[in-house]
């Protein structure tokens, strides 16, 4: 077959691995903004990612042009000799269901979604003065080839919508936002879901122009689930991947694996096999079949999410970790999504269980250190709890302490879970994300306030 001459190529040469990665990605974007359609745009992007690795070197180059993938193989060799090689072709048997597919809904409908949506914000309070919102699918086809002798054919279709919110008052400016998204169709953009996101983020944005109240100093925090994971996913989850381990930019090392690192009551999980959430797929980009990865067992460090290359290095087998944003990037560890796993136990018993702490119901943004664990997050919804109920609301609070501190710290996980999404940046590319948390108490955190 021509479009295996590439492999043929590679498959003739001792590297210690190799892969042709080919995608063809439609994408549509329409955004709304200042009460009309600012933009819609449509495209395909299509190309295909060559990599070989030999003695710890790695070579990788791309093309947008599959007439020209044969030249760019040639170019990483230094002789023509091909081998016949009998690949074997598989099919995903970890199905991401797509029952609307985006492409069938008219762009009229969407628009006038995003029309309603505009009204619906505006509609709930005065003080909100501008409302965009953002509607993508990407329609993705790939093929993998690799030194395994397999031929993986995928297709993964995204729908997402976000919803960005200003408001204004008494020379006061506050934003909120919310993201709907997964690797599903377009029964993801669900009425009720779209209502309660778009109520939820108006109430958060009227909320902090409304309160001036700070608090400061050491207290329990309790997480509610429907602040997602975001703190498990920077503070633990990017320490966790086998490229910050290998380069000694991870607070964990491979000789602490089978050692206590968290509460005897946390577990945190990988799992790109759970059905339409952002993170999900049935191959990795290189051709490494899904499936969880549990990380931490009862406190328990147990694994590191593998790429190919790096499993290499340490003599062990990927787990399937391997993501790249397109064909113009090499795979790297990544996770997909990420969450601690549920306990026992309800919200609201733990809330009355504590006299005096905070309670966080909406995270913000953070960043991270990987290789100390220090962290600080923002808290965009929180509130004080004294004598075991919930009391005013607070703003401009901030979470400061150490991944591994707070993992030890935490003495109560709930039976609930919620899930976030996002697009996780690291080394210059973006892959889609989500990541879950029950609702947790931790017994001891430093907030501090901007």
């Amino acid at each position: 077959m021509m479009q295996n001459k590439a492999a043929r190529l590679f498959a003739s040469k001792k590297f210690d691995l190799w892969d042709i990665y080919r995608e063809k990605s439609i994408i549509t974007l329409i955004t709304f903004d200042n009460n009309k359609i600012d933009k819609i745009s449509t495209g395909i992007d299509e190309g295909t990612g060559l990599r070989v690795i030999k003695n710890n070197k790695t070579l990788f180059g791309f093309t947008n042009s599959l007439e020209k993938e044969y030249e760019l193989a040639k170019s990483f060799v230094e002789d023509s000799t091909e081998k016949e090689i009998n690949f074997s072709f598989i099919k995903p048997d970890i199905i991401h269901s797509v029952k609307i597919p985006p492409e069938n809904i008219n762009i009229n409908e969407k628009i006038n979604l995003l029309k309603k949506i505009n009204d619906l914000a505006r509609s709930e309070d005065n003080r909100i003065k501008q409302v965009t919102i953002t509607y993508s699918e990407k329609i993705q086809d790939i093929e993998i080839i690799n030194d395994m002798g397999i031929i993986i054919n995928d297709k993964r279709t995204y729908t997402s919508l976000i919803i960005f919110i200003v408001g204004a008052a008494d020379g006061k400016i506050e934003t909120a936002h919310s993201v709907i998204s997964g690797l599903c169709g377009y029964e993801i953009i669900d009425d009720k879901l779209i209502d309660k996101k778009v109520k939820d983020t108006v109430r958060i944005v009227v909320q902090l122009l409304e309160t001036d109240k700070k608090i400061v100093g050491e207290m329990p925090v309790i997480i509610s689930s429907e602040a997602g994971g975001t703190m498990i996913h920077e503070a633990v989850g990017h320490s966790l991947e086998a490229d910050q381990v290998e380069k000694g930019l991870s607070i964990y090392t491979r000789d602490m694996v089978g050692k206590k690192v968290a509460s005897d009551i946390v577990t945190v999980c990988d799992d790109p096999t759970l059905p339409n959430r952002r993170g999900s797929y049935s191959f990795d980009d290189e051709g490494v079949k899904a499936v969880k990865k549990v990380l931490i067992e009862n406190g328990i460090l147990r694994d590191f999410i593998y790429d190919r290359e790096n499993a290499f290095k340490h003599k062990v087998k990927s787990n399937g970790g391997g993501r790249r944003e397109s064909y113009r990037f090499r795979p790297i560890p990544r996770m997909s999504n990420t969450y601690i796993v549920s306990g026992k136990g309800n919200p609201e018993d733990l809330i009355k269980d504590t006299q005096k702490g905070l309670f966080v119901k909406k995270m913000g943004g953070g960043q991270v250190n990987t290789v100390t664990g220090e962290f600080i997050f923002d808290v965009k919804e929180g509130y004080m709890i004294e004598n075991g109920k919930i009391t005013y609301p607070v703003r401009d609070a901030t979470l400061l302490g150490k991944g591994t501190d707070v993992l030890n710290s935490i003495d109560a996980v709930c039976s609930d879970i919620g899930f976030d999404v996002g697009t996780c940046g690291k080394d210059g590319q973006g892959v889609p994300v989500a990541d879950g948390l029950p609702t947790i108490r931790i017994s001891k955190f430093l907030i501090g306030s901007k």
